[in-house]
């Protein structure tokens, strides 16, 4: 898989389109909450570039995971380990979080593939959604 600069749009959006692919289909209503929320401008990505990133981050998949026929065949931990590493600024991973929760829940069910990716991204940036609270936020709300 292509490597993109350090906190470059490039590398911020291939973490929103994992998501999107991560359950094996893209749902129109995921791409119309990006595009309300302005997932471009957020990103710093030119107007557009999403549909294309998802479209090379599939075709890279799809030539990794020639053996499996499958798109996330090949995104194990060391993979996301990866592609988090590439994004260190905390602004960018609190956005990229922010949409990647509102992608995956715009079609009303988070796929086992979305809840991969997305915790993968708490894990590696230690951050928890306020909107959707981590394991550790619940425990912490419970002993208070």
């Amino acid at each position: 898989m292509r490597s993109y600069p350090h906190n470059s749009p490039e590398a911020a959006a291939r973490i929103v389109a994992l998501v999107l692919i991560s359950d094996g289909h893209v749902c129109s209503s995921e791409f119309d909450i990006l595009k309300k929320l302005g997932a471009e401008r957020e990103l710093g990505l030119e107007p557009q570039l999403l549909p294309h990133i998802v479209h090379t981050l599939c075709e890279e998949l799809l030539a990794g995971g020639y053996e499996t026929g499958s798109l996330m065949g090949n995104v194990d931990d060391s993979a996301l380990a990866s592609l988090m590493a590439e994004i260190s600024d905390p602004a960018l991973q609190r956005k990229v979080l922010r949409l990647s929760l509102a992608a995956a829940r715009a079609d009303g069910h988070l796929a086992d593939g979305e809840t991969m990716v997305v915790e993968a991204a708490r894990h590696h940036w230690k951050l928890v959604d306020a909107e959707e609270p981590s394991a550790t936020k619940v425990a912490y709300r419970e002993a208070a």
